[in-house]
Parts: structure tokens; C-alpha cells; sequence
């Protein structure tokens, strides 16, 4: 057998807002965006640049519940984990676009990581694993 987790929604305030900060902030690629008018929404996939894993579909909030998950999907735990293969080059650049790193990079056994918040405060880690990782090679 062979199962693989395709997408992860994020509930967002608007489409075009979370478009204009991952795909030009976060230089994520926009795979899908299709208008779905049997359900009077968009279906927004996107990317970070040349993954093959699991993208992202950028989920308009619908109703008061939604809207008070923005920003806090996981309880104010880091919520996603984003893997390079060049920490140093892309923190320096995140930080340039204004990214908040709300804790500074450290070395870890595990590898390099700092965490930072995205537009609407849900956290991520932006991580490079050390060559000794199980998950290194499995994720670039």
C-alpha cells in the first residue's frame, strides 16, 4: 500500500491577502487557483518552491468558527514545518521581506531552526535538518 497526504487546508481571511504574502513574501509557487461555483469558492493550491510533498490549500473562512481559527489552527504551537536545503540563504532573505522570526535560529542536534509567524500568526518553523537526519533525505 501506498498513501501520501496530499494537502493541508489554512484557513485564511482572504484569497488574495494569503496569495500576495505566500507566493510573493514566501516565494511559494500557486499551483491551482480555480473558481468552484458550485460552492461559491476558490480552490488555491500552493507550493514551496520545487517540493514534490504536500501543498497547501488556502481555505477562505466561511463562518464565525473559521474566522476564529485564523491565525491559531494549532493552539499557538508551531503549525508547519518548512524544510531547506539552505537555512542560512533563506532566513537572511525571510527576514528582508519583513518575515517575524519570533525565535532566533539555533543549532540543534537535529539541525537549524527558527521560528517565524506568517500574516495571520499561525507559526512555523523554517528548518534545514543536519545530513544525519532520518528525514533529510526523505523531504529534499
Amino acid at each position: 500500500m501506498k498513501q501520501a497526504i496530499t494537502h493541508i487546508a489554512l484557513v485564511v481571511r482572504d484569497y488574495d491577502e494569503a496569495l500576495e504574502y505566500y507566493v510573493n513574501k514566501l516565494k511559494f509557487e500557486l499551483l491551482e487557483d480555480t473558481w468552484q461555483p458550485e460552492q461559491k469558492k476558490r480552490w488555491v493550491v500552493i507550493s514551496p518552491p520545487g517540493s514534490s510533498g504536500v501543498a497547501l490549500l488556502l481555505a477562505k473562512a466561511s463562518n464565525q468558527q473559521q474566522v476564529s481559527a485564523i491565525g491559531n489552527q494549532s493552539g499557538g504551537r508551531v503549525f508547519l514545518f518548512l524544510n531547506t536545503d539552505d537555512f542560512w540563504r533563506d532566513y537572511q532573505r525571510m527576514v528582508a521581506e519583513g518575515i517575524v522570526f519570533v525565535r532566533s535560529p539555533v543549532e540543534q542536534d537535529y539541525g537549524t531552526v527558527a521560528v517565524f509567524e506568517d500574516l495571520y500568526g499561525n507559526r512555523w518553523d523554517l528548518i534545514q535538518f543536519s545530513d544525519s537526519h532520518p528525514l533529510r533525505e526523505r523531504v529534499l
